[in-house]
């Protein structure tokens, strides 16, 4: 099934402007001075919340492997990831200041350094990957206000997908906002079934202006918001595991081909 609306071509990808950021998936290691390699981890520490992954022919590669355990266990549940972000914003151990308040009750756990490795406000992000099929998994491209004031907190959610939501001719894409601690902003998130295998290679974006987001699949506006965060927001590429690891498991392998940035066209930028 399609979704009901009839799709518009999204902008060309996107006219010519040079990103400015590219990912690095070529080189032979993750740059650090595009990527942090962990998830969110003020909220528990580096070495649990630490990505796993490999690089190979210009495509990364995160994995859920089977002796992996939970990133933390406190506030998260059985929850596994490995995720990387392209910043790092969090207070003193102890206090409740840190990005992505996700639930209540948090309280940072170990001290991070600031980083803003690449933290945009309003331009166009590209994907292409592939999505998992395991039942209990996700893959997602999500964008988070970096919060160095508490109201910065909205979610852009470019790509989200479950593995159950996944077959050969049709899947359902998660894309949206989520306004977290944004009280100018409304939540504003669907899934959309395309046809499509999203378990194949696929492209992914939003087109982020004052007041509006437009988010494409393979070239064709999907979903539009007619609202927006206006201040700076930093990428989260990752992959979930919402179960222990137990006997038996193989690794969840999360393929992405590439991640780009542009900024806004000449005179649309705030």
């Amino acid at each position: 099934m399609s979704d009901a609306r009839a799709p518009v071509p999204a902008p060309d990808s996107p006219g010519g402007r040079v990103p400015e950021f590219t990912d690095g998936f070529d080189l032979d290691r993750l740059d650090p001075a595009r990527w942090i390699p962990g998830y969110l981890a003020h909220w528990s520490s580096r070495e649990r919340a630490a990505a796993r992954y490999r690089l190979d022919g210009g495509r990364l590669t995160l994995e859920i492997a089977p002796d992996q355990g939970p990133w933390n266990p406190d506030d998260d549940g059985a929850t596994r990831v490995s995720s990387i972000q392209t910043g790092m914003f969090a207070g003193p151990v102890g206090s409740s200041i840190g990005q992505h308040r996700f639930r209540a009750g948090l309280a940072v756990r170990e001290a991070q350094q600031t980083a803003r490795l690449y933290t945009p406000t309003f331009g166009r992000i590209e994907t292409r990957l592939s999505a998992v099929d395991h039942p209990e998994a996700m893959v997602a491209l999500w964008m988070i206000g970096f919060e160095d004031e508490p109201d910065r907190s909205a979610e852009i959610c470019v790509c989200e997908i479950f593995g159950r939501d996944v077959g050969p001719a049709a899947g359902r894409v998660g894309m949206g906002i989520h306004p977290f601690g944004d009280p100018r902003l409304v939540d504003d998130f669907e899934q959309v079934e395309l046809a499509f295998d999203p378990r194949r290679p696929h492209d992914y974006g939003i087109s982020w202006s004052p007041g509006r987001v437009e988010y494409d699949v393979d070239g064709r506006i999907v979903k539009t918001s007619d609202q927006a965060p206006d201040y700076p927001m930093q990428l989260m590429l990752g992959v979930y595991a919402f179960r222990a690891a137990a006997p038996g498991d193989v690794p969840i392998q999360f393929v992405v081909d590439r991640v780009r940035g542009y900024p806004p066209p000449a005179g649309r930028a705030a």
